[in-house]
């Protein structure tokens, strides 16, 4: 059975900085894709970021610059480090694991099949 697990969400003023994690096992291949997706109250499920094993990265334009995907391999936990965070940012935010392949510019969160439970990210400002 696979797992995935966040932690690291909660209330920072607009300017501030949130360091999201995501640990995932009993995935049996040792290529994997991390998705970051978020969703706000009223809106649509968005693709932030997502990161394969090999360290490819993708970025939703919004964030680009402000947002940063890391991943160990080994640990098989991946972090989103989120600074400069803005009002527009709030959000419950999942990471979703799933093949590499499945990472691509797209950030389609349709494609990944494991997700955490989700986190609340509040920048009030």
């Amino acid at each position: 059975e696979v797992q995935v697990v966040e932690s690291g969400g909660g209330l920072v003023q607009a300017g501030g900085s949130l360091r999201l994690s995501c640990g995932f096992s009993g995935f049996i291949y040792d290529d994997y894709a991390v998705g970051w997706f978020r969703q706000a109250p009223g809106k649509e499920r968005e693709g932030v970021a997502c990161i394969t094993s090999d360290d490819l990265t993708y970025y939703t334009d919004s964030i680009k610059g402000r947002f940063i995907a890391s991943n160990d391999k080994a640990k098989r936990t991946v972090w989103l480090q989120m600074n400069n965070l803005k009002s527009d940012d709030t959000a419950v935010y999942y990471c979703a694991v799933d093949r590499a392949v499945y990472c691509t510019a797209a950030i389609d969160g349709d494609f990944f099949d494991y997700w955490g439970q989700g986190t609340q990210v509040t920048a009030s400002s």
